[in-house]
């Protein structure tokens, strides 16, 4: 689950930057990402559009809920909150009006091991919008008055979050994948946390994770990497930098242990059973990455509403609609900094059947390991290629990109890279991956709803290892 915040707003210029010292550039190929590193280790990434008019500047930070303890939990998400309340040389009532009075917008979200910060602008603007950023990064005030306010406000999101059942189902795939370790904890964290997180845990979380080695300074459209390398000397050349500074792309935390169990919440009154399904799947830099890519493109999503899986190649799609076994499914391949969580999350109102809905899904998924086609291979590499790209779309989109693959990485691939690497993957490589991670594996299940005629773990276990076709 991903928290966002949203603020419109607008910013003011700021003054000429100061001549840049001591930074390496490095360039790469396909759509021109400049790179390069100031002194204390801030990473500063630009892709220009000559031509735009518009810029989106922001900071990805190497630090989420993972990087919380069982009494913290919650801090990371509770700090994004009090990030616009207020800094040391703007008020939040002159920051919100700052913002708003040249049109820009001011975001910010929290995920399991990232904190962005980011402004979309006039490219004339983009000064303002550096200087900013900066200021709620390092001078947020954290009043205690406005602590307490917040917490209201957080509270009325968790139960909002709980409202939205696919939010709940992951959460609770996650607490039984990576049973009490970081990566199984909510992003929002408990509600005794809210009610108790205090400044001194706001102020530790900023000083633990927010150093200049763990973030990455990003701007795309109407930027000039020079003149962003300057903005970033100016502003944040004062962050602190961790006692012992890990490159960007490098696992910071403790190796992660996947276990396969199960959580159930049976509620009869539910119009639908939402069902969860994942193995361990592959962190970031893993050389399976884009193969497990592919094997989850091959089974893509269906919805029944949308009255098209006559259309679709998906096998698993032509199974579901034509025993009428599920409203919906769609397949995810979730990546952390050291494992993931690969599967299905399927909702179905045809409660008789639920045993065969996760039969026949889990056929399909063994059935990888052992005669998948070559035409469903190059369907699925099609598709994944067309959604990664259609995903580049807009100067927001291309910074979100960056950030994260240097900050999960430490290297951005251009999409001509990524590609390449789609193409590159091969029917052998497709079943190479489904033997070693989906074969005969343990697996993570949450279901959530009208859920009594789902069969035991240890029989749906029995599926992955199927031979029967």
């Amino acid at each position: 689950m991903v928290s966002r915040t949203v603020l419109t707003r607008v910013l003011r210029n700021a003054r000429s930057p100061r001549s840049l010292r001591n930074f390496a550039t490095v360039h790469n190929p396909g759509p021109f990402t400049e790179i390069s590193r100031l002194a204390n280790g801030l990473t500063v990434a630009t892709e220009a559009q000559p031509h735009a008019q518009t810029a989106t500047v922001g900071v990805w930070i190497d630090a989420g809920s993972r990087a919380e303890t069982d009494a913290t939990n919650g801090t990371a998400h509770f700090l994004e909150h009090m990030a616009f309340k207020g800094t040391g040389k703007r008020t939040q009532h002159a920051l919100e009006l700052e913002v708003e009075n040249i049109g820009a917008h001011l975001n910010a979200y929290t995920s399991r091991e990232q904190t962005v910060y980011y402004a979309k602008s006039f490219r004339k603007d983009v000064p303002t919008a550096v200087d900013i950023i900066s200021d709620i990064l390092q001078n947020s005030k954290l009043e205690n008055a406005a602590i307490e306010r917040e917490r209201d406000v957080i509270l009325r999101e968790q139960q909002e979050v709980d409202k939205q059942l696919e939010e709940v189902i992951f959460d609770h795939l996650h607490s039984v994948a990576f049973q009490h370790q970081p990566l199984g904890r909510t992003i929002l964290g408990p509600k005794a946390n809210i009610l108790s997180i205090k400044r001194d845990d706001l102020d530790a979380y900023i000083k633990t994770n927010y150093t200049a080695d763990r973030m990455v300074l990003v701007g795309t459209g109407g930027v000039d990497h020079a003149e962003l390398v300057k903005l970033a000397e100016q502003h944040f050349s004062k962050l602190p930098v961790s006692p012992n500074p890990i490159p960007l792309g490098a696992t910071a935390h403790r190796k992660t242990s996947f276990v396969g169990s199960e959580v159930r919440v049976r509620d009869d009154e539910l119009g639908a059973a939402h069902i969860a399904i994942a193995v361990e799947g592959v962190g970031w830099s893993s050389p399976d990455y884009f193969p497990m890519m592919v094997l989850q493109s091959v089974f893509g999503n269906w919805d029944r509403s949308l009255g098209s899986a006559s259309q679709l190649s998906s096998r698993l799609s032509h199974i579901v609609s034509s025993n009428s076994l599920a409203n919906s499914f769609m397949s995810f391949s979730t990546s952390y900094a050291d494992t993931g969580l690969w599967g299905i999350y399927l909702v179905s109102e045809n409660f008789m059947n639920l045993d065969d809905l996760v039969h026949f899904t889990l056929r399909e998924w063994t059935r990888m390991s052992i005669a998948p086609t070559s035409v469903e291979v190059e369907r699925a590499k099609s598709q994944l290629k067309a959604g990664l790209l259609l995903g580049l779309d807009g100067s927001t989109a291309i910074a979100e990109d960056i950030g994260r693959q240097l900050v999960t990485s430490g290297r951005r691939m251009s999409p001509q890279q990524i590609e390449q690497a789609v193409d590159a993957v091969s029917l052998e490589d497709i079943t190479r991956v489904a033997k070693r991670y989906l074969w005969d594996k343990d697996f993570a299940l949450a279901a959530v709803g009208n859920i009594e005629g789902l069969l035991d773990y240890n029989r749906i276990r029995s599926d992955m290892s199927s031979m029967m076709f």
